[in-house]
């Protein structure tokens, strides 16, 4: 049978997220097909409330099936189980953030010559950089994107910058990172440099977004063997007291997600075709999954971001859209497997 790494953790604050994330896909694996080995990148050491954690970046471990935390040689990512070398004929990854949405995990695994289930390094460097990502799509000219600031530094005067053009409210959010960890909703001037403080916290660099007034729509694409699978839309409604889909309203429950999407055909097919166009213009492989704004008074939609490694927890939208069509987690995860094989 072949040897699959499943790789989770990551140096970001989406750690947990990604082991919650992997362990789903750990128990829904045919462990009848193939031998699959939970691998972690990094160890977190602590944690706060505001979900930034501290992560030992140089220890790689593996869970053996009696839970035990045994080491990784990076050098050739292999592992010993029971005494045997154990090489990897596939990567499934599923580590959120820095380094597996960044390309740095590809790049990695590229060297080696393993195989991986997620898009390539340049695609998933491209993406994952929200002001980068923002600047290609709005070149391909389907989809409108919201006006944007990027920001190197903290600011030593905010009124001397690029950002007093931007209308409020604002979004302020890590140019590289996921979950919402890190993003603040801004409504007042007062609000912005203590967003922008949080941002940088969690990333170099820092993008700041006029916020498009509307409803959130997410579709996931994926191409297996050459046939691609554009999954229903789904509707993101954050429960009172969360303006947006933040890391709380995302995993703990604070938001209600309709799938498929209670929306007007013309609209949900619109956003079928953009996700499609763009999985293609942007070279994705794998599952994505591709968000939106839809401003409903003036019936334009705007491109949010696209997640190369979308969540695979219980609470995750992609497994609910493959599940809308027929496709269970177990058959979702053997298809990417096996396309990834081939």
């Amino acid at each position: 049978m072949k040897n699959i790494a499943l790789v989770m953790g990551g140096f970001s604050g989406e750690h947990l997220v990604s082991l919650g994330g992997g362990q789903q896909i750990y128990q829904a694996i045919d462990k009848s097909k193939y031998n699959v080995y939970r691998i972690v990148v990094g160890k977190v050491l602590s944690h706060n409330a505001d979900n930034m954690l501290t992560i030992d970046r140089q220890q790689w471990y593996w869970i053996d099936p009696h839970g035990a935390e045994l080491p990784v040689d990076r050098s050739d990512f292999s592992i010993t189980a029971e005494g045997e070398k154990v090489h990897f004929d596939l990567a499934f990854i599923i580590v959120h953030g820095n380094p597996g949405e960044n390309g740095v995990l590809q790049g990695y695994f590229d060297m080696l010559g393993i195989p991986y289930t997620t898009c390539g390094f340049y695609t998933s460097a491209l993406t994952f950089h929200k002001g980068f990502c923002n600047a290609a799509v709005r070149s391909f000219g389907i989809v409108d994107v919201a006006k944007s600031v990027l920001l190197y530094k903290v600011p030593s005067d905010i009124n001397h910058t690029p950002v007093t053009e931007l209308r409020y409210p604002l979004f302020v959010k890590p140019a590289a990172g996921g979950s919402s960890v890190g993003t603040t909703k801004v409504k007042t001037s007062d609000q912005l440099m203590p967003a922008i403080e949080l941002a940088f916290k969690e990333d170099t660099q820092v993008m700041v977004e006029e916020c498009i007034n509307g409803r959130e729509f997410d579709c996931g694409v994926m191409k297996i063997k050459g046939k691609k699978y554009v999954f229903p839309i789904t509707e993101i409604i954050p429960t009172e007291g969360h303006e947006f889909f933040d890391y709380e309203a995302k995993y703990n429950g604070f938001s209600q997600e309709v799938t498929p999407a209670d929306v007007e055909e013309p609209v949900a097919k619109h956003i079928q075709e953009v996700s499609s166009r763009l999985y293609d213009l942007l070279q994705c492989r794998g599952v994505v999954r591709f968000d939106y704004i839809y401003d409903v008074a003036q019936r334009r939609l705007y491109f949010l971001e696209v997640n190369t490694i979308p969540g695979q927890s219980a609470e995750s939208i992609v497994p609910k859209q493959a599940r809308a069509i027929g496709i269970t987690p177990a058959q979702l995860y053997q298809m990417l497997i096996e396309d990834a094989l081939l």
